[in-house]
């Protein structure tokens, strides 16, 4: 087997040490001797070329780019750049991949000033390792050269999500949650199982067992209780009035429960208080609903997070809506060969969960072939909004921006309901006509965030998701035709803080009151929601 060859930039005097460190390790360490080469320019015969010259011969030939940098720049040329700079450009228009590893705990020299926009450009186009040791260094390196090894298939690991589950059984799955697994990715990607399948036959077929118990994609996907044997798979979701984190916070969750239950909530937590318009019947008798960030972005940045995470961090996934951005970081890493430049065109998939996806991919919740950061990137053109950042920040963040004009909703107050405390849900003329016991049972029941933006066809009577619900209504509607007209799937989101405040608050009813829960249960306006809607028409 060819070795794979590894070009150690840096500035030789200020790295001299760990220079002779990592050749030494690469030369003493069985699995790096085995499949890489390392090449430094002081190990080389002396020949008659210059040695920048020789430098950017090398990074064109090498496989791999591994950039020291520290506080010094080093010798400028006519153009003003160093060898070091010069190194690094040829290792990007050669497209080779590049481990760059910063020395940190140099306080006492200051960093020249272009090292420093070096530094802040090498981490806005890759993942930056930094270390103040030489044993830290080695480590970090030894950990990406395995991971590429893993991604060329040189070396075989287990990924985390195909790893035994070190304490669920088969008892801790629940069945009815792979039955409806099993309706579902028959009717959205056909999968060839019949409905009446075995939970064991769907796990086997999925690979989501190892000697006939769970691996943690299993648990994951199908879990009665996920968070007790993978604490930090939940999602936290927050939302501010301002453009940066501040307290108090208006409005604050965290999900726990299966990977699909995870999506469907944090995107609807964001649905919630994103700006939406609401169009009239003219070219349909279903009313179009427009959201500022369009939901498809909104849920393939947090599909993204749920996927590609790594979930032995300690670290939980956060989803944070400000004035001017919606944030989705995930404490999870780019493979070596993935710059955050290939996420804007077409690029290859690296799936860190495999089995985890294929699940969410049979679901319809993800596609195949790395199409998902090109595709956020189109739906936000389209809607006029710029487009998404991705970046890395100890972890990797998606950031999809707002529109720059910040509407009198945005800035509007939202209120925490307290359970059991009522008149916060509905105000102006609803208010007057709820009485205090009624408003007392919605907060009770509900017990979560209402928010103040409002639906266009109801605005300044009622508030957050109960004007989103009514601004929908027309004629007798399921269930299931709310929520799709709203672009919801989180079932007791809905429930919760749609459809119980407003049934509370009087403005719908149900068609079959005596059977909450018939199969045939509709809902409809009331003459109070009608004349709700009426007023704000003619208003």
């Amino acid at each position: 087997m060819t070795p794979i060859r590894i070009f150690i930039s840096s500035r030789e005097k200020e790295f001299s040490t760990e220079r002779k460190a990592l050749s030494d390790y690469f030369r003493s360490d069985a699995l790096l001797r085995r499949f890489f080469e390392p090449f430094l320019l002081e190990e080389t015969p002396s020949i008659n070329r210059q040695l920048d010259e020789l430098n950017l011969s090398e990074v064109e030939q090498c496989d791999i780019y591994l950039g020291l940098l520290g506080n010094e720049y080093g010798d400028e040329d006519a153009d003003g750049l160093s060898s070091t700079e010069r190194a690094f450009d040829a290792a990007a228009s050669h497209h080779k991949p590049r481990l760059i590893f910063v020395k940190e705990g140099l306080a006492a020299n200051p960093r020249h000033p272009k090292i420093e926009t070096l530094i802040q450009r090498a981490g806005n186009e890759l993942i930056l390792s930094r270390f103040t040791t030489i044993a830290e260094l080695l480590a970090g390196v030894y950990a990406a050269l395995v991971q590429t090894l893993e991604i060329r298939q040189l070396l075989r690991t287990t990924p985390f999500d195909a790893a035994v589950s070190t304490e669920a059984t088969l008892a801790d799955l629940d069945e009815e949650a792979i039955s409806r697994f099993i309706r579902n990715a028959r009717w959205s990607r056909a999968l060839p199982l019949q409905e009446e399948t075995s939970a064991f036959d769907l796990l086997t077929h999925l690979n989501l067992l190892n000697n006939n118990l769970p691996v943690n994609a299993a648990v994951l996907l199908f879990g009665k209780y996920p968070q007790r044997f993978l604490i930090s798979s939940e999602v936290r979701c927050a939302h501010f009035h301002g453009t940066q984190i501040a307290k108090p916070i208006p409005s604050y969750q965290v999900y726990k429960g299966r990977a699909f239950e995870l999506v469907d909530q944090a995107v609807d937590f964001i649905l919630s208080k994103i700006d939406v318009a609401v169009g009239t019947r003219a070219d349909s008798s279903e009313v179009p609903v427009t959201y500022e960030i369009p939901p498809e972005v909104v849920r393939e940045a947090i599909v993204n997070a749920v996927v590609h995470r790594d979930y032995t961090s300690k670290a939980s996934i956060q989803v944070m809506l400000f004035t001017d951005r919606l944030e989705v970081w995930n404490p999870g890493v780019l493979p070596p060969s993935l710059s955050l430049e290939q996420l804007r065109k077409p690029h290859g998939s690296f799936l860190s969960n495999p089995l985890l996806a294929e699940s969410l991919y049979l679901a319809r919740y993800i596609e195949r072939m790395g199409t998902g950061t090109g595709e956020m990137i189109s739906l936000c053109r389209k809607a006029g909004l710029r487009e998404p950042d991705f970046t890395i920040s100890d972890g990797f963040l998606v950031t999809i921006w707002r529109k720059p004009e910040a509407p009198s909703s945005r800035k509007a107050d939202d209120r925490i309901v307290a359970a059991g405390k009522g008149a916060s849900e509905v105000t102006g003329d609803v208010s007057g006509e709820v009485t205090s016991e009624e408003n007392g049972e919605v907060a009770g029941e509900v017990g979560s965030q209402v928010t103040s933006e409002v639906a266009s066809q109801v605005t300044g009577e009622v508030s957050g998701e109960v004007g989103r619900l009514l601004s929908v209504m027309h004629g007798e509607m399921k269930r299931v035709e709310i929520m799709h007209l709203l672009r919801l799937r989180s079932d007791d989101n809905f429930r919760n803080n749609y459809l119980v405040p407003t049934l509370k608050s009087g403005l719908i009813e149900m068609t079959v009151p005596d059977k909450p829960n018939s199969r045939l249960q509709k809902y409809r306006l009331t003459k109070k929601g009608m004349k709700l809607l009426a007023k704000n028409s003619t208003g």
